[in-house]
């Protein structure tokens, strides 16, 4: 997955690759650095507030607009706001 690729090659930009996990169970259990959240996953439910985040990123300079139907165009792309705090987590118990 493209977005998954992409978070790595932040994490390993930052300096973060060696704390990588090198087996699926801590990946799953985001044994890693950071965290990637994008709208429409429980994290960010709100699909309206990616109207918000293109607009703060004036994403139709690069031609990436999202339709009244929540879609985005072109197709297949994806947005996402990526946070590297050593504690961020997805959910916590």
């Amino acid at each position: 997955m493209i977005t998954e690729w992409t978070h790595t090659r932040i994490r390993s930009e930052l300096d973060f690759a060696a704390e990588d996990p090198d087996n699926i169970r801590d990946i799953l259990a985001q044994r890693y650095h950071g965290s990637r959240y994008s709208f429409g996953y429980p994290a960010c439910p709100n699909m309206q507030d990616q109207f918000k985040l293109l607009d703060l990123l004036d994403a139709k300079r690069v031609n990436l607009v999202m339709d009244e139907s929540e879609q985005l165009y072109p197709e297949q792309s994806t947005t996402a706001l990526i946070v590297h705090h050593a504690i961020t987590k997805y959910f916590s118990a």
